[in-house]
Order: structure tokens, then C-alpha cells, then sequence
């Protein structure tokens, strides 16, 4: 019954109250409640307006300031023009949605750049244009009609002619009332008057004939020379990218190339001792090579035998000693136009590797004293290395001062491998663990471990304490690395997986400071030895880390020193007195 109440037309409301509980057992027949709408209700007068089919203009469109429509508008209402000047954004009328440029509205019109242009540029100068919409004109029709409605692009030539003319008759007008004025001579002379500004406005050669070159005077001509020569030294000097070139040539100072059998003056001799057992700290010098006249960077024995000794100098030259008989030079490898920095013999000791302040790496023929071939990439090489397995014997690796370290096959002359990784020219590169990784250190402090041929650091140590490394060599039984550190000490690394840090051993006492001295192992492994920087040769023992000897060997710093690989008890060194002692 409460349903046909609801629906019927009458008014009234119901005026029974409904029972407080509908459950209870008293309520029957059970009643309904009233009906409530779940949507929100609605303000249906603009929807009244928007229905009435006569009115075309609406009388309150859409106020942009109210943030909630509380009805569904029409496409009209949106983009209805706003009224009036209330609103501060749309002066023009144009709705926001419509706008495309900041100016309002602008039709796209398919017209070709130039087009536009010619239509622009005409209209700014002579105030008509074509309509792109139309076949018609707008602008200014009276100077359409005197122009014969040409645009600035299509002047007949005629009128461009008669336009140069009369130019150029401007110009010359200019110019005679800039010369003229006899009175202003004084403001013209004077940089800071206009009348000065207005005379030397044009550039100093205008005017000047496009002819040509007079001849110059002698003056000119000494001076053209001189200049041309002093840019050419520069060049030379330091300026291009470029190493230098040098004419290489060499020169042999013994007796006869071969002996009476024919055997090759550098073949090592028979009765060389097959191997060192025991190695003793020397006593006293046995020899003295000087013939370099400046500092020795270098010196380096002949492989497996130590017949022979490389030795590289400050003073361009490598020269190469006989050790065991007349103790002589007996080839000079003149191939650099700066100090060489580094050598290194191949296995066989027939060719080596030299590197040069110049730029350049030369790969030599220790025999005949040729150059093989020469390898720059326009930085200073540190440090030179052949890969010492017998089948990579073609396989060169430098250490530059653009903190690359570039590999080299030398068979085709090409770089092969480029490991970029150091944040300091590289000093040093040493081959581990069977040759296939090697160990290089920087002067950034730090030491870097690779896989051969992958441009990867699989090990990187630097610590806060550590200093710079110059020098690094490796123990006869190939566990430790001994690396000369400028705090005056000899730091010892394992070469296995992990490369620590041996604590327990440090060998100290030299002042090393400054200097890349040299450090070498005796060949039985018992004896560390290092140079210093007040020319003394240090011996310590492997396993005690205790000083064993120190000689003083040269004047000056002692930079190198190197253990003969047969003999017992012989070493060399060198130093900056330019001398081998031995």
C-alpha cells in the first residue's frame, strides 16, 4: 500500500509515521522505506536553457573562474567566446582551448617558406601582399598599382641596374664630404670625435685596388725569411702532434762483424756458465764503460747469456757494451733527436725496443743496427714492453704520457689494443702470472692489474698512504713484485689472485725520493738491490728485509742497476754521471 501511496499523484505526503522497527513481529504488513536517489543532485536550469530549441545564443555561457561544472555542457558552451572584459587572460575573446599562438588564434596555411618570405619581405617594403586564401591582393593599392604589383624577388633587372648606379654615385658622395671639411682636420686626427669615427668606419684595405702583391722591399724580404724559419724550429720543437723524425744510423766499433768461424759479433760465447746457483753481494768495481756524455736512463744485459749490456742515454744514443772480453762499445744506435727514456731487449736479444723523449718507439736490429720499424702516437712513451711469450714476440705495449697503455702489433704496425683506464702517465708495466696478465702503475698512485688483451682492470689497488710507484720488478720465482715507492721504500706484492700487500716485508734505509731508481732481484732470488738518489747501490736480503751492503757507485744519482744473469757476484749500474759501472 505504501507503494501505491508513493506513486500516486497525490501530493500529500504520508502521514503515518513508519514503525521504529519493520522486523519486529507487531509491524504487519511489513512496509517499505522511502526511495532515496544515489545520484548527486543536480542544478538542472542550464539544462533547461540548453534544451530550449529557439535559443541560439546562450545567455550565461561558462564562467572560466569556477573550477566544477555541476552539469554536462555542450561543445557550444565550451568553446563559447568569453564576454566581456572580466576576464584578465583573454583579452581577444579567444578561448584557451582555441588559442595556438600567443597572439590568438592562427589558421594553418599550406605555403612554401619562401613564398612566405617573398610575401613578407614585400609587404614591409612596399605595404601590399598576396592573400595565400585568395587570388586577391591586400595592403596598399595605390602602391600596388605604381609598382605594377612586382614583389622584392622578381625586380626587373633593368631597375636593380639602375639601383647599383645609383648607390655606388652615394657612396662617392659620402666619401668627398668625409674628405672635404679642411676645418675638421683636427677632429679628424682626433680618435675620439665622431668625425674621426665616421672617416674610419669602413675597414683600413677599403678602396684599395684587388691587384697585384707589389714587390716587397729587402726589408720585408729578410723579414718574411726569418720568420718562416723561426715558425719552422717551433714546429719542430714541441708544436706538431707528430714525433720527430731523425735520420737513423748506426755505427759498429769493433774489430769485425764475424769472427774467423763467421759467427755474428753479438752470438753469445760457449763456455757461458749454464746457470746461477748461489749469488754473492760484490765488493769492488771491476770496470768502468764511459762513453756517454750525458746521464744513462737505462742499461739492460743481453737475455740468458749477459755478454753483451744496452745501455740508453740522455744524450740521444743507445749503445750496446761487450762485457766479457775488451769491455768496449761496440755499436751506437743513433735513431732519436731527444733523451731516451727506455730499452728492452726481445727473448733472443737479436732485436730491442727503444722509446725516446722524441715521441718515438724504434724497433732495432741489434746485429746490423737497422731500424725495423718506428711506432708514435704523438705522446711520450714511458716505458716499452714486448709481450715475453716466445709466439707474442711481435707484441709491443707502451706506457704513455697520456695515461694510455697502447698495444702494438708490430707485424702490421697497427694498435691492436688500447687499455685507458690510469688517471697519470703510466711509469711501468710488468707481465705476471705466466704472462697472461700484466701489472702497470701510474703517477697516480695506484696499481692496475690486466688480463692480456682485455681492456679491463681486474685489480686495482690505492690507498690513501701509498705514493707513486717508477719502478717495478718482478722475483725470480714469479710470486712477489718488489715496487720502488718515492716514500723511500721498497713495497712487496704477491702476484697471486688477490695481489696483497706483504706487511712483513719492506725494505727502507735509501733516500729514493723524486728519483724512478731502478729495483732488481739477484737471479737466485736471495738479494733485493736498488740505486738512490745520492748515487749509492743498496743490498738487502729477501728474507731478513735487512741491509746487506751499500756501495757508493756513482756521482750523482744512481738510477739503474741490474743483476748479470749468469755471473755470481757482478752487477752493473748506471747513473747520471754517464757512466756504467760494473
Amino acid at each position: 500500500m505504501d507503494l501505491l501511496h508513493q506513486y500516486s499523484g497525490d501530493d500529500e505526503p504520508d502521514s503515518s509515521p513508519p514503525p521504529e522497527n519493520p522486523n519486529s513481529p507487531d509491524s504487519s504488513p511489513p512496509r517499505l522505506l522511502a526511495g532515496r536517489s544515489a545520484a548527486p543532485s543536480v542544478d538542472d536550469t542550464m539544462l533547461a536553457l540548453t534544451v530550449q530549441p529557439h535559443r541560439k545564443t546562450l545567455s550565461n555561457p561558462i564562467d572560466p573562474t569556477q573550477h566544477n561544472v555541476a552539469f554536462n555542457p555542450t561543445f557550444d558552451q565550451l568553446w563559447a567566446p568569453i564576454q566581456g572584459p572580466s576576464h584578465p587572460y583573454a583579452k581577444d575573446g579567444i578561448a584557451q582551448g582555441l588559442r595556438n599562438h600567443k597572439l590568438g588564434f592562427v589558421e594553418d596555411a599550406a605555403i612554401d617558406p619562401f613564398l612566405f618570405d617573398e610575401q613578407y619581405n614585400t609587404f614591409h617594403k612596399f605595404g601590399y601582399a598576396a592573400d595565400p586564401s585568395a587570388s586577391h591582393y591586400v595592403g596598399d593599392f595605390d602602391a600596388l598599382a605604381k609598382n605594377n604589383a612586382i614583389s622584392v624577388y622578381n625586380i626587373p633587372h633593368r631597375e636593380q641596374k639602375r639601383r647599383k648606379m645609383e648607390k655606388k654615385e652615394g657612396g662617392e658622395e659620402e666619401e668627398e664630404e668625409l674628405d672635404g671639411g679642411g676645418d675638421e682636420e683636427g677632429e679628424a686626427e682626433n680618435p675620439a670625435s665622431d668625425v674621426w669615427l665616421a672617416k674610419n668606419k669602413k675597414s683600413p684595405w677599403f678602396g684599395k685596388k684587388e691587384g697585384l702583391q707589389g714587390e716587397l722591399t729587402e726589408e720585408q724580404k729578410k723579414y718574411a725569411e726569418e720568420y718562416a724559419k723561426k715558425k719552422g724550429e717551433e714546429k719542430a720543437g714541441f708544436g706538431g702532434e707528430k714525433a720527430e723524425a731523425v735520420k737513423d744510423k748506426s755505427t759498429f766499433h769493433g774489430k769485425e762483424e764475424r769472427d774467423y768461424q763467421g759467427r755474428s759479433w753479438i752470438a753469445a760465447p760457449k763456455d757461458a756458465k749454464a746457470s746461477n746457483d748461489h749469488c754473492y753481494i760484490p765488493k769492488r768495481l771491476v770496470h768502468t764503460w764511459s762513453g756517454h756524455t750525458k746521464g744513462v736512463s737505462a742499461i739492460r744485459f743481453f737475455p740468458k747469456y749477459g755478454h753483451l749490456i744496452l745501455s740508453a742515454s740522455m744524450d740521444t744514443k743507445v749503445k750496446i757494451w761487450d762485457v766479457f772480453n775488451s769491455g768496449k762499445c761496440m755499436r751506437t744506435y743513433m735513431g732519436h733527436s731527444k733523451a731516451v727514456r727506455d730499452i728492452c731487449f726481445s727473448n733472443d736479444g737479436t732485436k730491442f725496443l727503444s722509446a725516446g723523449y722524441d715521441k718515438n718507439i724504434k724497433y732495432w736490429d741489434t746485429e746490423t743496427g737497422q731500424v725495423i720499424s718506428t711506432f708514435s702516437t704523438g705522446k711520450i712513451p714511458y716505458v716499452v714492453r714486448l709481450n715475453p711469450d716466445e709466439d707474442k714476440q711481435n707484441v709491443l705495449l707502451a706506457g704513455m704520457s697520456d695515461k694510455k697503455i697502447v698495444q702494438w702489433d708490430m707485424n702490421t704496425g697497427q694498435i691492436t689494443q688500447e687499455y685507458d683506464q690510469h688517471l697519470g702517465a703510466v711509469n711501468t708495466i710488468t707481465f705476471v702470472d705466466n704472462n697472461r696478465r700484466f701489472v702497470t702503475s701510474s703517477d697516480d698512485k695506484s696499481l692496475r692489474v690486466w688480463e692480456f688483451g682485455i681492456p679491463v682492470v681486474i685489480k686495482y689497488i690505492s690507498e690513501p698512504h701509498m705514493h707513486s710507484m717508477p719502478s717495478i720488478s718482478l722475483h725470480p720465482n714469479s710470486n712477489w713484485l718488489a715496487a720502488q715507492s718515492l716514500d723511500n721504500q721498497i713495497l712487496i706484492y704477491s702476484t697471486r689472485e688477490k695481489f696483497q700487500l706483504n706487511k712483513k716485508k719492506r725494505f727502507a734505509g735509501h733516500i729514493v725520493a723524486g728519483y724512478a731508481c731502478q729495483v732488481n732481484f739477484s737471479p737466485d732470488g736471495r738479494f733485493v738491490m736498488s740505486g738512490d738518489g745520492e748515487g749509492k747501490c743498496w743490498f738487502w736480503d729477501w728474507k731478513s728485509c735487512k741491509v746487506f751492503r751499500t756501495l757508493k757507485c756513482h756521482e750523482g744519482v744512481c738510477i739503474g742497476c741490474e743483476w748479470h744473469p749468469l755471473e755470481q757476484s757482478k752487477v752493473a749500474t748506471c747513473g747520471w754521471d754517464g757512466l756504467i759501472k760494473y
